[in-house]
């Protein structure tokens, strides 16, 4: 009899030993599952000075993704050259996985706008997945006589010298904004450039330009404090914290499409699994509901997906802005 017992419950003993071994590798953390990579801090990369949007969004991913791969992420700022010291950094970097770049809309738009770069946009990186998305605003100095789009290209119309818009710098999202909606509505558009948003930003508050196709971040507070008047938004969709701002799409322009956006690449030749292991940690820590809520604060729109996904938007866009580029007669020079 007691031998009977013995080996019938056998089988049940081993099915829960394994479904105890089963329990315990869903609580290990994400690394420990599959690769055992990594096993040391993962440096990230930012091409610009700690503070801005890129580097704000970095620092908030990098502290949730830490947690997923169970190992530091440590942002390293390597600001120049419109994030072009950063990309040369990381393009040279051991494709190992502990370092990573938070690539942008910069890079793709760089691929045209300098004559030559220290790396490829497209062969020196391995991309990883999307972060974020975020739209500029077309906003103006409240003591001009406009009050909409319509009343914006009035103005351009009727103005002897056509009408000012400012920009962070040649080549900038913020400058190509203006150049890609110069070109559908092909208004006489005079761009002024300066060196970085802030200064921009104060000379038309002080009525020195025109307008602005602003970040939304360093708009928005000014727009909420009616400083500035936002006549239109350039993503496909209004934004939430703007919402009775039309799109440049749905106020005549269709297709209208401009963002700034960040994504996580490493250098080619990265092992895939380990690749695949960094994007589903950054897809989870993008659902989390406290990350969600952060970037919607920023302005920004959580964007995640695979490696494919970003290799093919990316690959897109380089071949958009080389168009606007050359069009517009940006350079870097």
């Amino acid at each position: 009899m007691t031998s009977y017992t013995t080996t019938t419950n056998a089988p049940r003993r081993r099915l829960l030993a394994l479904a105890g071994a089963i329990a315990c590798t869903a609580a290990l953390p994400l690394h420990a599952q599959t690769t055992g990579w990594p096993t040391k801090p993962v440096k990230l990369v930012v091409g610009y000075a700690a503070g801005g949007a890129t580097d704000v969004i970095a620092r908030l991913v990098a502290v949730k993704l830490g947690d997923q791969l169970g190992q530091p992420v440590v942002v390293d700022n390597r600001a120049g050259a419109n994030s072009n010291v950063g990309a040369e950094n990381v393009a040279r970097a051991p494709a190992d996985g502990y370092t990573l770049y938070v690539y942008t809309i910069a890079n793709t738009i760089n691929a045209t706008l300098y004559p030559k770069l220290g790396y490829d946009p497209v062969k020196d990186f391995e991309p990883i997945g999307m972060i974020a998305k975020i739209p500029n605003i077309l906003v103006v100095n409240p003591k001009l006589p406009i009050k909409n789009l319509a009343d914006y290209v009035r103005y351009a119309k009727e103005s002897k010298d056509g009408i000012t818009f400012a920009s962070s710098g040649s080549g900038s999202s913020i400058h190509l904004s203006g150049e890609m909606f110069k070109m559908q509505s092909k208004l006489k558009m005079l761009h002024v450039p300066y060196r970085g948003s802030a200064p921009a930003v104060t000379d038309l508050l002080g009525g020195q330009v025109d307008s602005m196709f602003d970040n939304t971040p360093s708009a928005l507070p000014h727009v909420q404090a009616g400083k500035l008047r936002a006549i239109a938004i350039t993503s496909a969709q209004r934004s939430p914290l703007l919402p009775d701002v039309p799109t440049l799409a749905e106020s005549g322009y269709t297709g209208f499409d401009v963002q700034s956006w960040f994504a996580l690449a490493a250098p080619t030749g990265t092992p895939r699994p380990v690749v695949e292991q960094i994007n589903t940690a950054l897809n989870k820590v993008l659902a989390l509901p406290e990350v969600r809520t952060r970037l919607q604060e920023l302005a920004a729109t959580p964007d995640g997906g695979t490696p494919d996904k970003m290799r093919s938007f990316a690959a897109a866009e380089i071949k958009r802005w080389r168009e606007v580029v050359k069009e517009s007669g940006a350079s870097a020079e």
